[in-house]
């Protein structure tokens, strides 16, 4: 069981989120508001936040902000819904450090495989399995990133993109595997998403770390 916390304006649609959520047996929290979202993620972290994009007070895109410049809240799974489809949009939440999204009107059934899949992705492994790759360092159990001796702070979505291509250094993955392992079959995910998680890792890590292979995708490069 995990505690879900639902940021959603909508009554009906925050009632929708709750209800399918609790009969997944999870605990589940509504604030019908950015900042009631913020205080309470402040007050009693969940495991999971369902955020709406557009709510009075703060929007989705502010609390996202600040939940991603606060230490205890940076690797926190994020599911963001949203009716707007604009591309712009889109990719704005996965700059500030989104890990998912589903456009409205979405079915209970998609709604509840991307719960299960952010919380699976957040959970810490038993077993910590380590990665390494040169100066790179990836433990699968508490999701920890060292480069070159200093710890790293990815989001989940980052976090599970370099362990793809940390698994098989040299390895070349193809935009739309890579988009797979981060969404499923979600046909309304853009590529440039996988772009924007690569041009995050650069700027975090080192710029050469994560290769272009024009018109193929990306792999490791393995560097000391």
């Amino acid at each position: 069981m995990a505690r879900i916390l639902i940021a959603e304006d909508d009554p009906r649609q925050a009632e929708l989120v709750r209800r399918y959520a609790a009969a997944a047996g999870h605990e589940t929290f509504v604030a019908p508001n950015g900042h009631a979202a913020v205080e309470r993620l402040r007050a009693d972290p969940p495991d999971l936040l369902v955020l709406d994009v557009m709510m009075p007070v703060l929007d989705g895109l502010d609390v996202l902000r600040i939940v991603r410049a606060d230490d205890a809240h940076w690797s926190l799974p994020v599911l963001v819904l949203t009716a707007r489809s604009q591309e712009h949009d889109l990719l704005d939440g996965f700059e500030l450090g989104a890990d998912d999204y589903l456009t409205k009107p979405y079915s209970p059934r998609e709604l509840m495989a991307r719960v299960g899949a952010l919380l699976r992705r957040g959970a810490r492994g038993t077993e910590p399995e380590r990665l390494v790759a040169g100066a790179l360092t990836i433990d699968l159990g508490s999701r920890e990133v060292v480069f070159r001796g200093a710890t790293v702070e990815c989001t989940p979505g980052e976090f599970t993109l370099l362990a793809l291509l940390a698994g098989a250094p040299g390895r070349v993955y193809a935009r739309g595997q890579i988009l797979r392992h981060l969404h499923g079959t979600d046909q309304w995910v853009s590529p440039r998403t996988v772009d924007v998680h690569v041009a995050n890792l650069r700027k975090k890590l080192a710029p050469e770390l994560v290769a272009t292979v024009y018109g193929v995708g990306y792999r490791l490069a393995v560097i000391g």
